[in-house]
């Protein structure tokens, strides 16, 4: 794996949650939907979500030969997976595209992926694109991509969910994007989650809910900035990035939530909080 104290490039393509949107209000931030790329020299490039961020990923990257590329999904709601189709290193027959997740019941991902992306809902199925695509089924386990260590276990959400925890050239990085904020048990966390978050490097976590609109979307499967603070103080994290912004919180609302949730994660001992934003980049090193 080379140098184990090499950084590892954290760039956030989509950040919104929901639904995409396009609006002046939101425009600091970005209204692409969930896609984050991890990338290490050497290594093939992982992306968490398949949301509408990945549209602009895959527009950066040069023209030409194929790829070998890993996607881990969290789940199948469409601010997640729409980005799909539109992804340019897929029109080349040469780009290979291993795409984990959780299908839904007894149905595989595959099947239950193309309920979505198959016509009269889009025009052609994954099939039909000139890349290899596959499909792999995870829900709780750990397994090895080109040297990085995956661990997957589900998360409180609505439906079957996915958390994952990558670690790569001794960097690890925690995503979770959708949390399901426990109804009237603030500080409690489920322990698969602290299990994903454990020591992380970098936490990428839900903060979709203010806290005065939690009791009116206590089920919709979110949670607050706060409870975000929660889950990387019981779990020891480093550094903390909020996510899954709500498509009504404009620039000016995550401005004061990031200087309000930064007061909070460093009274409860987390060395940094960032509010995601859409075409950042975090450069992640591992502890000496």
């Amino acid at each position: 794996m080379g140098d184990t104290h090499s950084a590892v490039d954290v760039s956030f393509h989509g950040v919104r949650g929901s639904t995409p949107c396009s609006c002046p209000t939101i425009q600091r931030y970005g209204g692409n939907t969930s896609c984050v790329s991890v990338e290490a020299e050497g290594h093939d490039p992982i992306v968490f979500d398949l949301g509408t961020g990945l549209r602009p990923w895959g527009c950066s990257m040069p023209p030409g030969d194929g790829v070998t590329l890993h996607a881990l999904v969290t789940h199948l709601h469409w601010d997640h997976i729409q980005g799909l189709p539109f992804f340019t290193p897929l029109q080349s027959a040469e780009t290979e595209f291993n795409i984990y997740g959780p299908g839904d019941g007894e149905a595989t991902m595959a099947e239950t992926f193309s309920q979505f992306m198959n016509p009269p809902f889009f025009p052609i199925s994954s099939d039909d694109l000139p890349a290899t695509v596959r499909f792999h089924d995870t829900h709780h386990e750990d397994f090895v991509i080109d040297g990085t260590e995956v661990m997957v276990r589900p998360v409180p959400h609505t439906g079957k969910t996915n958390g994952y925890r990558v670690t790569r050239n001794g960097v690890s990085v925690a995503y979770i994007p959708d949390h399901q904020e426990p109804i009237c048990q603030p500080t409690h966390v489920d322990a698969a989650v602290l299990e994903l978050c454990a020591d992380v490097d970098l936490l990428i976590h839900d903060a979709q809910l203010w806290q005065d609109e939690l009791p009116a979307k206590a089920t919709w499967g979110h949670c607050t900035p706060e409870y975000a603070v929660e889950v990387a103080a019981q779990a020891g994290v480093r550094h903390l990035a909020l996510f899954h912004h709500d498509p009504g919180h404009t620039d000016e609302d995550l401005d004061e939530m990031t200087d309000r949730i930064a007061m909070c994660g460093s009274a409860r001992g987390i060395e940094s909080v960032t509010c995601a934003t859409e075409g950042l980049k975090l450069s992640v090193a591992a502890q000496a």
